[in-house]
């Protein structure tokens, strides 16, 4: 069932060293506020980072996308990745117009010496 309109709805999957995170719905202000929480217990339960698969979601606005964004920059302090496995149109879109595609893959999302010293 999909969630309410403006709604979001999580799941995650644990892995031998990575959480497989799911997100179907609408990301914005309000289910980004909701969401962080969600997102930074899964971080902490992997060893070594997440896979989003966001082809669920309908809609993301700009505070979705700096859960995101957030989200990326703590995981390469903790030396771990986000990575985009699947994504639906209107979301790869957004993060293309804004340069951040590349952010997300597996080759970008690497840490570095850089990031991990911070």
């Amino acid at each position: 069932m999909a969630p309410a309109p403006g709604q979001i709805a999580v799941s995650c999957a644990p892995g031998d060293d990575r959480v497989r995170v799911t997100l179907r719905g609408e990301l914005d202000l309000v289910s980004g506020s909701q969401l962080r929480g969600r997102l930074s217990e899964a971080l902490a339960a992997s060893s070594s980072g997440l896979d989003l698969y966001l082809s669920g979601l309908s809609f993301c606005d700009c505070a979705g996308l700096s859960v995101l964004m957030e989200l990326r920059g703590r995981a390469l302090s903790e030396g771990k990745t986000v990575v985009i496995q699947d994504t639906s149109p209107a979301i790869y879109r957004l993060l293309e117009l804004i340069g951040a595609q590349d952010l997300f893959s597996p080759s970008c999302s690497r840490p570095t010496e850089t990031h991990a010293a911070v």
